[in-house]
């Protein structure tokens, strides 16, 4: 594997919240996707989830790829949405862990069904379950809501330091239903800091502005899928995610080293997409790397 880049952090989320939504893949289709993202030079990736197979079957197995995981220096993440979750993670040997806590009150019901102080109680659980574990707190819906409620910068600030005082490690904001702008991101880093991480959907094509919009104000950690699949299977319409290849050759293109082998990744997206059936959302998937050019 190669080093991993000191000047951003890409976490793959394509085997957790790119299938979450698809028809069910065999465990060792899902455990060869997050296998072939590391040896194109992805550290970070998030490889499993621990929730109800009933209501969500295409994450069924997570103990099952956890240990499989190879111990290369990979970062393994791995979604947990309550106490019982977080049990399973650490049992399984899981020992870095997001969880995701909503900013709006709305999506918070339809995603886990509590309220966002009973969903803040359930991070308290985790962190209880897990002490040891790195935990990364995903704020769903953190530049706005497309479920009839109103989320403000000052509901944002609020969940991010409910958050820090009951000891999450990282702060991930995400743009569940990919409502940001360049100017809603500005507006919540001013409050917020820049010490966190983006989770980008790309629903009004506007995921790839917004990253660079968000390094250009000083953020270094990007949650991305590998072929821009994903979204929510409770936020109905909400694009996929910022597809990995997308941001690599952006960030390479303007000069910032990320240590991935964009062909490589290409190659994995392509053939995840034969996996599927259809051509992926990713345009570096379809249209293949940048020419030479000369300046």
């Amino acid at each position: 594997m190669s080093e991993p880049s000191t000047e951003v952090v890409i976490r793959d989320c394509g085997p957790r919240d790119g299938l979450q939504g698809e028809n069910p893949l065999d465990v060792d289709i899902r455990l060869g996707l997050a296998r072939d993202l590391a040896s194109a030079g992805l550290h970070d990736i998030e490889a499993a989830a621990f929730v109800s197979a009933r209501a969500v079957p295409s994450m069924a197995g997570a103990a099952e790829i956890v240990a499989q995981l190879p111990d290369d220096g990979t970062n393994w993440w791995v979604l947990v949405p309550n106490r019982r979750g977080a049990e399973m993670a650490v049992a399984a040997g899981a020992s870095r862990i997001t969880v995701t806590v909503s900013a709006s009150p709305v999506y918070s019901e339809k995603n886990v069904n509590m309220t966002v102080a009973e969903s803040l109680a359930q991070v308290a659980e985790i962190r209880a379950a897990a002490p040891t574990a790195t935990i990364d707190a995903v704020v769903s819906c953190s530049f706005g809501s497309s479920f009839g409620d109103r989320v403000t910068v000052a509901d944002v600030v609020g969940v991010c330091a409910s958050l820090r005082q009951l000891g999450t490690d990282h702060l991930t904001l995400a743009d569940t239903t990919g409502t940001a702008t360049p100017r809603r991101i500005e507006s919540v880093l001013a409050k917020t800091g820049t010490d966190v991480g983006l989770h980008l959907h790309d629903t009004r094509a506007t995921a790839l502005t917004n990253a660079l919009a968000a390094y250009q104000l000083g953020v270094r950690r990007f949650d991305t899928g590998i072929g821009g699949l994903g979204g929510s299977p409770f936020a109905p319409g909400a694009g996929g995610n910022l597809a990995t290849e997308d941001l690599v050759l952006l960030l390479e293109d303007i000069g910032v080293p990320t240590g991935i082998d964009l062909d490589a990744l290409i190659d994995v997206s392509r053939g995840l997409g034969k996996v599927l059936g259809r051509e992926l959302p990713s345009r570096v998937a379809r249209a293949g790397p940048l020419p030479e050019f000369a300046e």
